[in-house]
């Protein structure tokens, strides 16, 4: 670009100390400013969307949450209509532990989330957390709502 032509003043002390054909020198932030909050506010409402959307009426313990990990969780979620989901994607019963020895020679880790319906019975978690051991997930998390009861064997 070009610089800003200088004028020789003709004698008379202007209030300022630029004149009208000094070049600018500073740089305007306030529009980079706005846009990285703008930025920042979509980041805020979007993280919460991007855990897995399978809906699922958990139970409510009293237990606290696990410490965060580095890798993605994997999760498999059972839902009330007898439904069974790696992540997202459904999966027959029949087929679960070859899907699941394949996702477990892709991780690193041998953590595993299971999310099932308060609705589901408990010999269908139990199966499925068996077939979570027989494919190699030794470290099964089940997923819960925090707020429940805390069984403590006090009447409150």
């Amino acid at each position: 670009m070009g610089a800003g032509v200088i004028k020789k003043d003709s004698g008379r002390r202007r209030r300022s100390g630029r004149g009208k054909n000094h070049a600018m020198s500073e740089i305007n932030v306030t529009p980079f400013v706005d846009v990285m909050l703008v930025l920042l506010i979509i980041f805020m409402v979007a993280a919460p969307l991007l855990t897995v959307g399978v809906p699922v009426e958990l139970p409510e313990t009293a237990a606290g949450a696990l410490a965060a990990e580095q890798e993605e969780p994997l999760t498999v979620t059972l839902t009330a209509d007898g439904r069974t989901l790696i992540q997202t994607t459904d999966v027959e019963r029949e087929d679960l532990i070859n899907r699941l020895r394949a996702v477990a020679t892709e991780r690193d880790s041998t953590k595993v989330f299971l999310r099932a319906d308060g609705a589901i019975p408990y010999e269908a978690v139990v199966q499925v957390m068996g077939a979570l051991n027989n494919a190699g997930f030794n470290d099964i998390g089940l997923v819960t709502e925090t707020g429940g009861p805390a069984l403590t064997g006090q009447s409150e």
